[in-house]
């Protein structure tokens, strides 16, 4: 019950972030998740959870979202995203871990380095980037280090930013989750698990609303940054111990 109640509480606190800065909750869940239930348990898991999470800043969001976008980096988005997901099932655990943290403190320099070059993408290079982050989040389940650049990148911000990129993910973590479904990785314990983390996100969510206008743009950088380098080392760590 002791672990249940810490999974919740990182939870609400992931939730609260994620609504915030546009990502966060599976680079802070993930970690609990995979100490608590194991790799293979953790990753279905936090799908069923980042389905609830991006729905609660859709409607947090609902009027800003930019349709045109989402519909560019779902529709090829969605169909990678479910590749990605049948190839992670065939990966043994221990690949997993070492995998998850690689990514995570990887994408520290990677993304700023785009950050840094200031790219702006068109609407068609959205697609192409939506293929590309989808197979990623089949995989490897957080990529919104790599979706807020792209999304930014695009020229969307603050509100019309948050409620885009959620929509767009929220097509992408279902895919994964009616995958995991489809190949008996999704029993019903493990998508109660799920709902269980995903109600802890959304009470998050609404609470990071409240505080959305007032994170610095280098606030959100430095925040970032730490989440996805303590996410990766405890990854790493669970690994090699």
């Amino acid at each position: 019950m002791s672990s249940y109640i810490f999974v919740l509480m990182v939870g609400l606190l992931a939730g609260a972030i994620s609504g915030v800065i546009g990502t966060g909750s599976s680079i802070m869940l993930l970690p609990v998740l995979v100490y608590t239930f194991g790799p293979k348990q953790a990753v279905p898991i936090m799908a069923v959870a980042a389905v609830m999470a991006n729905l609660s800043r859709v409607m947090a969001w609902w009027k800003l979202v930019d349709w045109r976008a989402f519909a560019a980096y779902s529709i090829t988005g969605v169909p990678a995203a479910a590749i990605g997901a049948r190839t992670l099932l065939a990966l043994p655990s221990h690949l997993i871990e070492i995998c998850l943290g690689i990514f995570f403190i990887a994408m520290i320099p990677a993304r700023r380095w785009l950050v840094a070059r200031n790219y702006t993408i068109k609407l068609w290079q959205l697609s192409i980037i939506g293929a590309l982050i989808g197979f990623l989040t089949g995989l490897v389940l957080s990529t919104g280090p790599l979706s807020v650049p792209a999304f930014t990148a695009y020229g969307l911000v603050k509100g019309a930013f948050l409620s885009t990129e959620a929509a767009s993910s929220l097509m992408l973590y279902v895919t994964k989750v009616i995958t995991f479904r489809e190949f008996g990785a999704m029993p019903l314990d493990i998508f109660i698990k799920g709902l269980l983390v995903g109600a802890s996100l959304m009470a998050g969510t609404f609470i990071g609303k409240a505080v959305v206008l007032k994170l610095s743009n280098q606030a959100f950088q430095h925040l970032l940054d730490a989440l996805l380098f303590c996410s990766g080392v405890s990854l790493l760590w669970a690994a090699f111990s």
